[in-house]
Parts: C-alpha cells; sequence; structure tokens
C-alpha cells in the first residue's frame, strides 16, 4: 500500500513512472513534477484508464474513496 510520504517524495525524473496503491489506482508522476490519480480498469474486455484529481488538491484517502465510487459506479453500469 501506497503512504502519503511515499508520493510528497516522488521526485520527477526524465520519463514518467507510476506509485501504485493496489485496485487499479496510482500516481501518475510526469518528468515536469506533476503528480496525477489515475485508476486502471477493464469495460467491455478493454482496459481503460480514469484520471482523477491532482494529487496535493487531493489526498491518498479521498483518492481511495474515488476510486471505490468509480467501481461502485462501474459494477451498476
Amino acid at each position: 500500500m501506497l503512504t502519503d510520504v511515499q508520493i510528497r517524495k516522488a521526485k520527477a525524473v526524465y520519463k514518467p513512472y507510476k506509485l501504485t496503491d493496489g485496485g487499479g489506482l496510482h500516481v501518475f508522476v510526469s518528468p515536469d513534477g506533476g503528480k496525477l490519480w489515475r485508476m486502471r480498469y477493464e469495460f467491455d474486455g478493454r482496459e481503460k484508464l480514469l484520471s482523477l484529481e491532482p494529487y496535493p488538491s487531493v489526498g491518498l484517502a479521498e483518492a481511495r474513496d474515488a476510486a471505490a465510487n468509480a467501481k461502485r459506479c462501474l459494477r451498476e453500469g
């Protein structure tokens, strides 16, 4: 599981990378230093990517809640 300290300490490098939390939720760290919450999921047998909010404005607990809500919406149709 991801922690808030790990996200804060993540530094930008020459190519983008992900810090995974589990269940498809991850933080995408771009080369310019931006951090964005994203969630990977499957719909109709195809992989999709849902972009949530940027990291500083949405914390870890809020992102987990948003991912859970998105999964619930997908299950309900």
